[in-house]
């Protein structure tokens, strides 16, 4: 029987059975990069899936959100495969992606084996094996019982605990060659679409380097953040010392213990490295200006105000400072390629005033302090002066705080820089990270519904542009940093669940913008909800869902 469908605009017609491969393969050389998915009537749909009479289909490549994130799952099920293939799954007792580190994502194992630089070029090389054999990569659909017997047997606690305090009654299985495993979201057809990887042995396991978004034919080198490796390894192992490094385990506190004392602990530790912070600053008389950047909903208006809080109780005397105030007229910003006026660009400062300014308080001197109208677009003063004693000390924030661009004429050696973020560190099991970027992205869609009447659409639909300057001002100079501050929480998604479904669940079928918001709304159904009246009111968090005692 004949299946008659629109592809890509035109007319096709396949035989009953027919799989979107087939289809793909079909149209794959008017593409400079591999079909990974396809979109049937607006809905992604694996390539495996079984061509439908009537339905309107196009592609999904590497250089779409949707397919660069199936690249990654597929790829870590490939480099799984191998290493269980190398090391003899009887010698495994566990491997994880811990995080995102850079352009790459960082792979810890445990069990009877040496990981060095040896083992890591045999996975290497028989991950290209794998890959040039095209094994297929199989879906079965099990009862939700039957996958938690099958994770036991396979060392996969994570995993098993996880599905414990799922809805569903069946899941969803990956197979590769006998290996078995589990994914949030879709896979290629087989192990030849995965060409482009490479690992790199990095501090006690090793980078997975894989393509990023927009250019699914490249492998990034990887470049070593110390300071940020550090920082995340220091939340990961302080989450694994509460017993909480996955969502499984937050759910299991959440339903046996429930949430006050976890938020109460973990508060603490904010306060903690908070404290810390200050005093580092407060022992080095020298440190004038704290300087405090990091992308979009790290959080960083209610962390300056705690450090402010901080250094104060250490005898010193902080003032704020926006580098906002320091735009030049709105009539003399640069623009975007678009015609826009770039407001993240560093041109957008009034370079020469702002550092002018500075100097002559690390001087001694009386300056008058000037004021950003937004309404007008111009730089007002309003006859608020400053002069910088002893122990005073100035507090900045902007995006560009550590490019030294943005402070060229100031001492180095005055400057204590900040990086702030939300690095996440809480997955959701072993192989399936929890992204930073999601979670910063669900706070900043709390809270512009909140603040500004946005909704999830509208949140949704920025966000690329928001990632593209965080791409080119804040994540370059990171490692510029004198500390580093991770401002996520590890309850914070069970809290923010309540807030953000409703928003979610908003946007219609029909928009662009559905199929993001359809993956957030199952990212969030992994996690327990739980009431937010205990999350203290000096917390990060209520910067997102209100009820912060700093009016943010």
């Amino acid at each position: 029987m004949a299946v008659k469908v629109t592809v890509e605009g035109e007319q096709r017609v396949y035989g009953d059975h027919e799989r979107l491969l087939t289809a793909a393969r079909d149209y794959q050389s008017r593409y400079d990069s591999d079909i990974l998915l396809a979109k049937v009537d607006g809905k992604l749909r694996e390539l495996q899936k079984e061509i439908i009479d009537g339905t309107n289909i196009t592609f999904v490549t590497g250089k779409e959100k949707p397919g660069i994130q199936t690249y990654e799952r597929s790829a870590t099920l490939l480099m799984l495969k191998a290493f269980y293939d190398v090391a003899g799954k009887e010698n495994v007792d566990k491997v994880k992606i811990e995080f995102s580190l850079g352009q790459g994502f960082f792979v810890s194992a445990r069990g009877r084996f040496t990981l060095d630089q040896a083992m890591v070029e045999k996975i290497k090389e028989r991950m290209k094996e794998l890959v040039k054999k095209r094994l297929p990569i199989e879906k079965k659909n099990v009862h939700t019982d039957q996958a938690i017997e099958a994770f036991h047997k396979y060392g996969m606690y994570d995993k098993e605990k996880l599905f414990k305090y799922r809805r569903v009654s069946r899941v969803n299985l990956y197979c590769l060659g006998g290996f078995e495993d589990y994914y949030y979201g879709y896979m290629v057809p087989d192990t030849g679409y995965l060409r482009y990887f490479d690992l790199v042995p990095y501090e006690a396991g090793f980078m997975l380097m894989l393509p990023r978004f927009g250019s699914p034919t490249e492998v990034p080198e990887f470049v070593p953040l110390k300071k940020l490796y550090c920082t995340l390894m220091e939340s990961t192992e302080w989450g694994e010392k509460r017993g909480i490094s996955c969502t499984g385990d937050l759910n299991e506190e959440i339903s046996k213990k429930g949430c006050n004392e976890m938020i109460l602990i973990q508060e603490a530790f904010q306060e903690k490295k908070i404290a810390e912070l200050a005093q580092a600053i407060a022992e080095q008389p020298d440190k004038k200006i704290v300087m405090i950047a990091g992308p979009s909903s790290s959080g960083k208006t209610t962390f300056s105000r705690r450090l402010s809080i901080q250094l104060q109780a250490l005898g010193l005397t902080p003032h704020p400072v926006s580098v906002d105030d320091y735009f030049v007229n709105r009539e003399d910003s640069p623009r975007d390629e678009n015609g826009n006026y770039d407001y993240e660009a560093l041109e957008c400062i009034d370079l020469p005033v702002l550092n002018r300014d500075m100097t002559e308080l690390l001087q001694g001197k009386r300056i008058e302090l000037p004021r950003y109208n937004f309404k007008t677009g111009r730089r007002e003063y309003r006859g608020e002066y400053l002069t910088m004693g002893k122990s005073d000390i100035l507090v900045m924030e902007g995006i560009h705080c550590l490019n030294h661009k943005l402070t060229y004429d100031m001492p180095r050696d005055n400057q204590f820089k900040i990086y702030i973020s939300a690095l996440t560190t809480l997955n959701i099991d072993e192989h399936n990270r929890v992204s930073t970027t999601d979670g910063r992205l669900l706070r900043r869609m709390v809270r512009d519904a909140r603040t500004r009447g946005n909704s999830a659409l509208d949140t949704i639909r920025m966000w690329p542009s928001v990632r593209r300057g965080e791409e080119k001002h804040i994540f370059p100079f990171q490692e510029e940093a004198d500390a580093m501050f991770n401002s996520s929480l590890l309850y914070e998604l069970a809290v923010l669940k309540q807030y953000a479904e409703p928003l979610l669940f908003g946007i219609p079928r029909d928009c662009p913008e559905y199929l993001e918001a359809k993956r957030l709304l199952k990212f969030l159904d992994y996690f327990l909800g739980i009431d937010s009246r205990d999350v203290p009111n000096n917390s990060l968090l209520r910067e997102f869902i209100g009820g912060s005692c700093f009016n943010v």
